[in-house]
C-alpha cells in the first residue's frame, strides 16, 4: 500500500485533491481525560469550573479554534472551510474522568479526519492547563478517531463498519 504523502522518491507532498469531486465529509474524534478521584470529586463538586473559569465552555472554544487551524499545524494537510465544529464534554464518575468528542463537517475534496483529531487533542490540552494546579496526576489518553463519513469510504469504529 503506498503512502499518499510521499511522493515515488520518498519526499513529503500535499496530495493534490484538485480532479476530486466535492462532497460532504464528517468525522468524530475522541480523548478522555483522567483525574486523581480527589481532583474529580473537586470538579464534580463544582460543576467544573476552577479559577480559571469553566474548563468544559474554555476547552470548547479550544478545540473549536484548533480544528480552523490544523493545517497550520499539521504540514500537510489543506486548509478547509469548515461547516461545523462542535465538541461535548461526559462525566465518568466510574472512571474519574471527563470523556470528549469532536465532531467536524465539510463539503470539500478532503476530509476532516485531521480537524477532529486536533479539536479533541486541544480541548484535552486546555482542561489539563485549566486543572494543573490541582494536580499534575492528570492522564490524556485514548485520542482516537471513532468515525468518518464521506469521500472514498466510511470508517465507524463503534460498529467495525469499514468498506
Amino acid at each position: 500500500m503506498p503512502f499518499t504523502h510521499l511522493d515515488r522518491d520518498g519526499n513529503a507532498h500535499m496530495v493534490d485533491v484538485g480532479d476530486k469531486s466535492a462532497s460532504r465529509r464528517e468525522a468524530t474524534a475522541s480523548a478522555r481525560v483522567s483525574f486523581p478521584a480527589d481532583v474529580y470529586a473537586a470538579l464534580r463538586e463544582s460543576g467544573g469550573e476552577t479559577r480559571k473559569g469553566s474548563i468544559t465552555a474554555t476547552a470548547q472554544i479550544a478545540g473549536i479554534m484548533a480544528a480552523k487551524q490544523t493545517a497550520n499545524l499539521i504540514p500537510l494537510c489543506h486548509p478547509l472551510p469548515l461547516d461545523k465544529v462542535a465538541l461535548e464534554f461526559a462525566y465518568d464518575d466510574t472512571a474519574c474522568a471527563l470523556d470528549i468528542r469532536a465532531t467536524c463537517r465539510v463539503t470539500h475534496k478532503t476530509g476532516v479526519e485531521m480537524e477532529a483529531l486536533t479539536a479533541a487533542s486541544v480541548a484535552a490540552l486546555t482542561i489539563y492547563d485549566m486543572c494543573k494546579a490541582l494536580s499534575h496526576d492528570i492522564i490524556i489518553e485514548s485520542v482516537r478517531l471513532q468515525g468518518k463519513s464521506g469521500g472514498k469510504r466510511d470508517f465507524n469504529r463503534e460498529t467495525g463498519a469499514q468498506p
